[in-house]
């Protein structure tokens, strides 16, 4: 007999159905959030397409290289920025009503803009318990200054991105944690093993060829890392994670494969459509074991 989905995504603007969601009800959140949703407007997905102009502007190859598009962070305007800070200072409200206490959000985010979104989920009232650096060496920086990196071929602007910040943070328990794991479910973060805590270094790299070719998404996460990062926000398997920007739905996928209840809303049509087909195919996929706490 076949196995029901545990997982129910959804064609929704992220903040509208936060809105509408009861209080306490999720227990946790991974999710990869658009940054101020300046590189996924539609003008800006288009000359990323045309390969040509706007924040994922780079060159076909650098320094012998080839690259693939990726947001230029540095090329944001003052007003840009004040989206950033605006879009999760809208953001981490809404989060902060529909978890339970306990409820743990693990969230990407950029070096050069980790700053702002940690104001404004201390201001939401959360706790930072801390980062998780995913280890991937494709990221961003290191560049000669534009236009001289003859001249100045000796220097480099921002220093090379080795590693993505994703930010732990938890919604303050109900009392004690062994008081609030036993009412509420939530409250710590599973262990991969009894002799080993999670970890907050993970070994990355980007997404396979296999996976990317069953979702072709800008952010793609590889199964590899973000099965450990949905693994750990459930301490004892029950509840429900939510990805409230699930783009073609590699935190959902990752979740199903592990027999975990989780919902996913993305705006997107075309992303939509994409994860509707991925996540059961990259649920399916076998990764290599990197276990966290090893």
């Amino acid at each position: 007999m076949k196995q029901p989905n545990r997982y129910t995504i959804y064609r929704v603007n992220a903040f509208e159905w936060l809105k509408k969601r009861r209080a306490k009800t999720v227990h946790a959140i991974v999710t990869d959030p658009p940054y101020a949703i300046i590189e996924y407007s539609k003008e800006e997905l288009r000359k990323r397409k045309n390969g040509k102009g706007g924040i994922w502007r780079l060159p076909p190859n650098y320094d012998g290289h080839q690259r693939s598009p990726m947001p230029r962070f540095t090329v944001l305007t003052e007003n840009q920025i004040a989206e950033v800070k605006k879009f999760h200072g809208q953001l981490a409200p809404l989060l902060f009503k529909v978890l339970v206490p306990g409820g743990h959000v693990i969230l990407a985010t950029q070096n050069l803009l980790l700053h702002l979104v940690i104001a404004e989920f201390l201001e939401a009232g959360f706790e930072l318990r801390g980062q998780v650096a995913r280890i991937v060496k494709t990221l961003r920086g290191g560049d000669r200054p534009k236009g001289a990196h003859r001249k100045y071929s000796q220097l480099s602007v921002v220093p090379r991105s080795s590693w993505e910040p994703w930010l732990v943070f938890r919604k303050p328990c109900e009392g004690r944690v062994r008081d609030n794991l036993l009412k509420w479910k939530a409250g710590a973060l599973r262990r991969p093993s009894k002799d080993a805590p999670f970890r907050d270094l993970i070994q990355s790299g980007v997404a396979p060829r296999v996976e990317r070719d069953i979702a072709c998404h800008p952010s793609l996460k590889p199964q590899a890392f973000i099965r450990q990062i949905v693994r750990a926000v459930l301490p004892f398997e029950t509840g429900v994670i939510l990805d409230p920007f699930m783009g073609s739905g590699s935190a959902i996928a990752a979740a199903e494969q592990q027999g975990l209840r989780s919902v996913g809303l993305e705006m997107s049509p075309e992303y939509f459509a994409m994860a509707q087909r991925a996540i059961p195919q990259l649920a399916k996929i076998r990764v290599q074991n990197h276990r966290n706490g090893n």
